[in-house]
């Protein structure tokens, strides 16, 4: 089954029109996202298939492809969820496993993740990885320019105008940067 999620598209509207159509979720569907769809009707989507027996498989841009059934519906939840653009200012996603976001998190925007999380763009919102003390997580963007990023139970903020607050940035950092916890400070590194 194809699915199209165009940027008109709601969580309401994708709800309502995936309700009678729940047996044919559960096998193999494409999601395609055009333009700028809203985040909630993509994670209606997902939530509909889900629920139908589903589960996130492999992303090419711009389509995310989901293959069910699962063999555990809760096993589904905390899998890496990819968001196939940036998000603006006032959105708050919370997720239980990973996150890949194939655009810029953008300043007013907020991420919370159990697992990783990944910009494919430039990271200027806050984020927290590792969410529930996870200190192996890790936040990757090109680059990272945030007032504040959480791994596990460590907060780094910078202060206004210096960019770095108590972030510890190694050198070499021209393009996408990987912050990590090390000895319980946040180090922002150059990353190829």
């Amino acid at each position: 089954m194809n699915l199209l999620l165009e940027p008109g598209d709601t969580a309401a509207s994708v709800s309502q029109a995936l309700a009678p159509r729940a047996e044919l979720l559960g096998a193999h569907v494409t999601l395609e996202v055009q333009g700028d769809t809203d985040p909630g009707a993509l994670e209606s989507a997902l939530a509909a298939v889900r629920a139908a027996g589903g589960t996130p498989g492999r992303v090419r841009a711009p389509r995310v492809t989901v293959t069910g059934p699962a063999p555990d519906p809760e096993e589904g939840s905390a899998r890496t969820v990819i968001l196939p653009h940036g998000v603006r200012a006032g959105f708050r996603g919370e997720y239980r496993g990973s996150v890949v976001i194939l655009g810029d998190v953008n300043p007013g925007a907020e991420i919370v993740a159990g697992g990783d999380v990944i910009v494919m763009g430039a990271l200027r919102g806050v984020v927290h990885a590792g969410y529930g003390g996870h200190a192996e997580a890790i936040v990757w963007a090109r680059p990272i320019a945030s007032a504040q990023i959480r791994i596990g139970d460590a907060v780094a903020r910078a202060p206004e105008g210096s960019g770095l607050g108590n972030m510890k940035r190694l050198e070499g950092n021209e393009g996408a940067e990987l912050a990590r916890l090390q000895d319980g400070v946040i180090v922002i590194e150059g990353h190829r």
